[in-house]
């Protein structure tokens, strides 16, 4: 599927293609929290990094979420993955991990393309989720303390909404 998206101010616009267009994982962690989420999560789709065009770059930064320093613990360094952002308006608009080179994460909240109604939500990083969250509960809603052991890509396959 191909995905538009763009900044609330217009600065920057996007497009991408996308196997995995439902936005269907709540990130609770206290970045996506805090830099993308207004519900106190965020959702990041999965697209294809060769795939991605932006118009408008002088306006976007980028990000690199301090993780802890596995040769110093208590102390933090720059994570490896990017969060890209606009420089006028804040909007924040994708990410992306060296580890995964084609990939690129746009966040749910940037794409004006019309997305579909996923089947099932499934809340991840529960651990992390601010205290006046309410998290939804019952049938089609899927709780994980952190990461479950299903990717974005197997998620789709599974429900059969895999984009060709």
């Amino acid at each position: 599927m191909k995905l538009e998206g763009s900044c609330r101010c217009g600065a920057v616009r996007f497009s991408l293609n996308s196997p995995t267009p439902y936005p269907f994982m709540r990130c609770y962690c206290s970045i996506c929290r805090k830099s993308a989420g207004a519900g106190g999560y965020a959702i990041n789709l999965g697209g294809d990094a060769a795939s991605l065009e932006v118009r408008g770059g002088e306006a976007v930064a980028t990000w690199r979420a301090p993780v802890e320093d596995p040769d110093h613990p208590g102390r933090t360094c720059p994570g490896p993955s990017r969060r890209h952002f606009c420089t006028r308006c804040g909007s924040a608009l994708w990410a992306e991990d060296p580890a995964y080179p084609d990939l690129v994460h746009p966040f749910a909240s940037a794409i004006d393309t019309p997305l579909p109604e996923p089947p099932e939500r499934v809340h991840i990083m529960l651990d992390f989720k601010a205290p006046w969250v309410r998290v939804p509960d019952g049938p089609g809603e899927v709780h994980f303390a952190r990461y479950p052991e299903e990717s974005l890509e197997d998620w789709h396959r599974r429900h059969g909404l895999l984009d060709p």
